[in-house]
């Protein structure tokens, strides 16, 4: 297995820390570097230069930035970065976005996430892989109360992980991801839903 070079976008929040946690421990990857946001992204392209993976978790929320923050971060911000990073070398782009994710949608959330994804996948990688997780259990120490009442309730009843899952198996899963090896040349585009992820997170395990 080839030792690769990484970058993650996104760390701070709680599938980026579980991410991290989970890359640096793990021998594949001999460079793992953490890159936070910047007012003009352009002027640090040198920064996303020599990595073959890159790992996006980047996101805010509506109520804290605003609808025109919220689009400036999720949208904006995560497309200049991948092609950025594409102009760089990067061969892989892994994306976290959202369960219903929709270009089309007449909601804001899910339709910028739509967008996102498909200006990141004219970008060209030789693999881009979608991820596109329901209600992310976690202990986030941001206070959301409903929130919390959502993943207690929705987490212990959804055995099956249909609509929720942990944090800290969507990192696992975009791990074993980007470990697996194409079966051809051509470039590769994934969509992984709720399901798909908790399955994929599993792969490796023994």
């Amino acid at each position: 297995m080839s030792v690769l070079k990484t970058f993650v976008l996104g760390a701070t929040g709680e599938t980026g820390k579980e991410l991290i946690d989970a890359l640096v421990s793990n021998k594949a990857f001999s460079k793992v570097v953490i890159i936070g946001r910047r007012k003009k992204i352009e002027e640090y392209a040198s920064v996303f230069e020599g990595f073959d993976v890159g790992y996006c978790c980047l996101g805010t929320t509506h109520k804290k930035s605003g609808t025109s923050g919220f689009v400036k971060v999720d949208r904006d911000y995560v497309l200049k970065s991948a092609q950025i990073a594409k102009q760089g070398g990067c061969k892989q782009f892994h994306l976290l976005t959202s369960q219903g994710s929709n270009k089309n949608s007449w909601f804001l959330y899910p339709r910028t996430k739509g967008e996102v994804e498909e200006g990141v996948a004219q970008l060209g990688f030789e693999k881009l892989v979608i991820y596109r997780p329901g209600l992310l259990l976690c202990d986030r120490q941001e206070s959301r109360p409903l929130e919390k009442i959502l993943q207690f309730t929705i987490g212990s009843l959804d055995w099956w992980r249909k609509v929720s899952i942990p944090t800290n198996t969507v990192a696992h899963a975009m791990i074993n991801c980007s470990l697996q090896t194409a079966s051809n040349q051509q470039p590769v585009k994934i969509v992984l839903e709720n399901t798909d992820i908790f399955n994929l997170s599993k792969i490796h395990e023994k």
